[in-house]
């Protein structure tokens, strides 16, 4: 692993300011408005409250659509010929890999501290294990979104493909019950969208599986093996998707 590659990568990203407002001050800001900026806010939820519901979903938000973007450029630069570049310098594949997953996981947190540092001053409330379980269970499922936007970085081949992949995480959190609490067929459909089991999983801490439907209503606990298995089932997916794209891509050449 290459300190200084991983420190010019991260200065690169950080310093793209479009990039920075949509993987940070946006999740933020949806936390602000639909959490704690509600009159319901302080209402219990499970082990905390509704601010600490709302805010775990938009902290895994941002951290899906962090690791979304350096999963698609990743794709985008290796397909552009940025690998043949590296191939002259001392860096080697697995170094490369190494690199970005650590500036993947470093951006994915990012999101996650900032909106958990929002947390307190807000009025969000939950059990000290609470705070520390979710988190993990963000940091270490982003990893599945960067698999996500290599994707899609592999099927358009541009820039683009990173706008794409952003534009359709936003349904998907709409899907996946993260955005507006979900009834009926919508629910029973957002049960089998990856968003839905990210953050199930990262909520399970809080609820104890317990969801609220569109009108307020308590739902049946949903055991834990429910969250686990959508998160694998959609790792699995990506990572087929992603590994028949890069066999696409060489049957070309």
């Amino acid at each position: 692993m290459n300190p200084t590659f991983i420190g010019l990568e991260l200065r690169r990203v950080i310093r793209d300011v479009p990039a920075m407002f949509f993987i940070v001050v946006l999740p933020a800001f949806f936390y602000l408005v639909f959490g704690a900026g509600q009159d319901y806010s302080d209402q219990p939820a499970g082990n905390g409250n509704v601010a600490m519901y709302v805010l775990i979903a938009m902290a895994g938000y941002g951290a899906a659509t962090a690791t979304t973007g350096i999963g698609g450029f990743a794709a985008v630069e290796r397909l552009q010929g940025w690998g043949r570049q590296l191939g002259l310098t001392p860096v080697r594949d697995r170094q490369l890999v190494a690199a970005k997953t650590v500036v993947a996981l470093a951006l994915g947190v990012l999101p996650i501290c900032v909106v958990f540092a929002l947390g307190p001053a807000t009025g969000a409330e939950a059990d000290p294990g609470v705070w520390l379980l979710s988190g993990l269970a963000l940091a270490a499922g982003a990893v599945v979104w960067s698999l996500y936007g290599l994707c899609f970085g592999l099927a358009f081949r541009s820039e683009a493909a990173v706008s794409i992949g952003s534009g359709v995480l936003v349904v998907l959190a709409f899907l996946g019950n993260i955005f507006i609490p979900l009834s009926g067929t919508l629910l029973t459909i957002a049960k089998f969208t990856p968003l839905y089991g990210y953050v199930g999983l990262a909520r399970h801490p809080l609820t104890d599986g317990v969801n609220v439907d569109g009108s307020g209503r308590q739902l049946a606990a949903e055991p834990l093996w429910v969250p686990v298995a959508n998160v694998t089932a959609w790792t699995v997916v990506f990572a087929l998707v992603a590994t028949w794209l890069i066999r696409r891509g060489r049957s070309r050449q």
